[in-house]
């Protein structure tokens, strides 16, 4: 069995069920590891460059218009690899390579693999892409144990609530910066289980543009920023267009210091793992004389008015 990932989550996932041993090509933005060990099958004309948030907006929405993809795959690898299976996805061709674009390639090959196409909308749905992933190789159990202790870990989270009676927070989960986009699809879901609420976003749907007068409105108690693709660092970068924004010192969020710039994985790279890592470091946020912040996460968070301590 010869499998290759287009989905950096698809990728972690199988790591994290140790079955690497059947991989053997990733993306450009898998994981650090598989990228050091598999073949990288999948580019992006912007691989590289250093756009502004406005500026990657721009681009997309130009190239979705136009029908066109910024991913291409090198057909001459992927020839050689000849695959029985190619892993891709359908919910964003803007953040990866979709379905139809990996069509386009497989059908120049010699041997035509069967394409598994992940379309998670919810929680759950991720959790489910563990299962389908594992079940295409041959090793379905593999799912299962992987599952069961990161439902234990969700379990746990949701025992702690109860037992202190917690109200939820009003937060919101900002995707993009410029210009703002809500959060959607699983995300809610994880601020649910981490304490929380955000009524600005799209359950099991897509992330919106979203109006500046109408996070005002909301006036979240929590803010977390966690543009799609960016870590903490980059996400930095971009800070100045939020606090320059009228009314920006008047949000609740602001005024309880309570601002956290977050890694895009923990929300928008899909792998149940790093999801159940975003839902702990939600609960710390949200509440935190009820939990702390993993030692082995902290730096994956840069709280903007330093009011926890980050290594």
């Amino acid at each position: 069995m010869k499998a290759v990932s287009f989905l950096p989550a698809a990728t972690q996932m199988i790591y994290d069920m140790g079955l690497q041993d059947l991989l053997y090509g990733v993306t450009f933005e898998c994981p650090e590891k598989s990228r050091a060990e598999k073949q990288i099958l999948v580019r992006c004309v912007l691989e590289g460059k250093d756009y502004s948030s406005e500026e990657i907006d721009r681009i997309f929405s130009a190239s979705k218009a136009q029908g066109k993809s910024l991913y291409y795959v090198e057909e001459d690898k992927l020839q050689a690899i000849a695959p029985d299976i190619v892993i891709t996805q359908d919910v964003c061709e803007v953040c990866q390579i979709d379905t139809k674009c990996t069509q386009a390639v497989i059908d120049n090959l010699e041997k035509t693999p069967l394409i598994i196409t992940l379309t998670p909308q919810s929680l759950t749905d991720v959790f489910q892409s563990a299962i389908t992933i594992a079940s295409a190789l041959g090793r379905e159990e593999a799912a299962f144990h992987y599952l069961a202790k990161l439902q234990h870990r969700i379990d746990t989270a949701i025992d702690v609530l109860r037992e202190h009676r917690a109200l939820p927070k009003r937060v919101m989960v900002m995707e993009w910066i410029e210009p703002i986009y809500n959060c959607g699809h699983w995300i809610p879901h994880q601020i649910a289980y981490a304490g929380g609420t955000d009524m600005l976003g799209n359950p099991s749907g897509d992330s919106i543009v979203t109006s500046w007068e109408k996070v005002l409105k909301y006036d979240p108690e929590v803010l977390v920023i966690a543009p799609c693709g960016f870590e903490t660092k980059r996400s930095l970068e971009e800070l100045h267009l939020l606090t320059s924004k009228h009314g920006w010192e008047n949000l609740q969020a602001v005024q309880n210091k309570a601002v956290y710039i977050l890694d895009y994985d923990l929300f928008t790279q899909p792998s149940a793992s790093t999801l159940v890592n975003g839902i702990e470091i939600l609960a710390a946020l949200f509440h935190p004389t009820l939990f702390n912040i993993p030692e082995s996460l902290k730096h994956k968070i840069y709280p903007v008015f330093n009011e926890i301590l980050v290594e």
